[in-house]
Parts: structure tokens; sequence; C-alpha cells
């Protein structure tokens, strides 16, 4: 494949997986010249269907795009495609190379990315932090929460390509900023989905139905996205994945990263990213997050100096 040569207006995006590939079908459907890579053939073939142009490495990416988003599962894949002579800087550095902005779209660590962001600074590459949530539904539907850190020049620069995917576009402060609101959005489903697995556990060791019980909890007070999302899971404990519990183990690690950055003491936070340590470490991170019900019911609960928090490779 040739390169593609530079083009005003294109944007490139680096990941089409579950979340990744309707996110860049919904930038092609907003009318954007999105020039797309991914390490498989199928994704990067149904995207090239729906009206994008494919590039073979990614430094054709950032030869040829000012802007480049990336949706993969964690910071170091993004670093990983950033070194090499096929990497996005050796694009960005080429004769002609156009990359001057990099969105880190993934969950990742707000203390890492700012460290990224120092190190791309002065190579005249900017870093955006704009992770999502909204699952894969909201992907589709171009209805996602889009969290974002970076420079406010740079923030607005790379707007118009986050409202062709989200329905809430916020930015939040510099780079890592919104990281952290991820971060935070993540410590709030995982403490959810907890309470809601120890309220299914303990009534139904006093005689409830879990469906019954659920039902009851999702018209009061209690009701919640969460809840509406992982109600069918719960009731019939079903644990076929619509998020892998290992997401959430590393998402809370990033959580007790920024706390320690921070200085803070968070408890709960603790607390639940032991349980979620326990799930990864016992087998069952590509079961559904939900999981941590069956964690519960096997007595499997992590002693309270027993919180290691880092994924397994």
């Amino acid at each position: 494949m040739s390169s593609p040569s530079p083009r005003s207006g294109t944007v490139g995006f680096l990941g089409l997986g579950a979340m990744g590939l309707p996110m860049a079908l919904n930038l092609t459907a907003a009318g954007f010249d999105v020039l797309a890579w991914n390490r498989s053939g199928p994704a990067r073939d149904t995207a090239v269907a729906a009206g994008c142009r494919a590039a073979d490495r990614p430094a054709q990416v950032a030869g040829a795009a000012l802007v480049v988003l990336t949706m993969l599962p964690d910071l170091p894949q993004v670093r990983a495609l950033l070194d090499g002579p096929d990497g996005l800087l050796a694009g960005a550095a080429s004769a002609g190379g156009a990359m001057d902005t990099l969105v880190v779209m993934g969950t990742v660590s707000p203390v890492a990315v700012r460290v990224l962001a120092e190190e791309l600074r002065p190579l005249g590459i900017e870093v955006v932090d704009a992770p999502v949530s909204g699952g894969v539904t909201g992907a589709r539907e171009a209805a996602l929460s889009i969290m974002a850190g970076g420079a406010e020049e740079a923030v607005e620069r790379v707007r118009p390509y986050l409202t062709a995917m989200g329905s809430t576009v916020r930015r939040l402060g510099d780079t890592g900023a919104g990281s952290l609101a991820k971060a935070c959005n993540q410590l709030v489903v995982a403490g959810t989905l907890v309470a809601l697995a120890e309220a299914v556990l303990l009534g139904e060791r006093g005689g409830l139905e879990p469906a019954a019980l659920l039902e009851v909890l999702a018209g009061g007070l209690a009701s919640s996205e969460v809840l509406t999302q992982k109600q069918h899971h719960l009731a019939d404990s079903d644990f076929t994945p619509s998020g892998p519990a290992r997401y959430l183990h590393k998402d809370l690690g990033f959580v007790l990263d920024s706390a320690a950055d921070a200085h803070v003491t968070l408890p709960l936070s603790t607390t639940v990213a032991g349980l979620y340590a326990a799930i990864d470490h016992g087998g069952l991170g590509d079961l559904d997050n939900s999981v941590v019900l069956r964690l519960l019911r096997e007595g499997r609960v992590p002693s309270p100096d027993s919180h290691s928090t880092t994924p397994k490779d």
C-alpha cells in the first residue's frame, strides 16, 4: 500500500476494537476523512467498507493526519505504536509529516499520560487525553460521554472529532484531567457493582429472589445506570462478558495511583480494588465485571492487607 498523502481535515484513528470501530465509523458518517490502522485485517476491512481509508503502518497515519486518535486498552499499547521506523513519531518527523496532536481515548493512568505529554511536547506534539464512558452501545450511537484533558487550544482543535462520537464532551483541565475523571467514573461503577452484588447475596441468603430484589431496587433511589445494564447479569448469574472484569482491575489500579499521587486515602477504593484483583488473579478476569457476585458467594474475599492491584500480564 502506498503512503497516503496529507489531506486537510484528515483524522487518524488507531485501534478498531469493539469500541474503536464504531467510533471510527461515526467519524466517517460525520463527513471526516478517516485514515485508520488496526493490527487485524477484518476490522480494518469493515472500516474501509464504511468509507474509511486504510493505512498499513502507524507512520503513514502520522504522515497524513494532523490529529491522530488512539482507542487502545492502555498506555503501553499507545507507546508501542510511537517508536520505530513504522511508528507514529517516525511518520510525524518525516518529510511532509503532519501529526501535531495525539488524542489518547483509552482508559489510561492520569499520572502516566502526563509523563507522555511532557515527553512529546518538545517534539511539537500535544497530547490530549479523552477517555470515554458509555460502552459499546454509546460508541455505536455516538452517545459517549467524553472527558478531555489538555491545553485549551488543543482540546478545541479536536472538539469537532469528539462531538462526532459523543453526546457529552467536556474539557476538565490540562492533560491527565480526562483520565482522572475516568478513574473517578470507574470507581463509581466498580463500587456500585460491589454494592449490588452484596445486596443480592444478602437478600438471597435471607430468602429473597435476586430478580425481584433488583426490580425493586431499580424502582427506587438505589436505581442507577449500572443497575440497568447489569440487572440481567446479577439476577441470572449470567457472567457472559459485556465488560470484562480485568479492565476494572486495571482501572482501579489507576484510581489508587492517582490517590497516592494526590496524597489522599480512599478506603472504599482500596477494598473494591482488592476484590477485582482477586477476581483477576483467580482466573475470572475475562468474565463480566458483575462476576464479583460469584467471588462473594464463594467467600473468596481478600484480607484487608492483600489489595494487590497490579494486573497480570
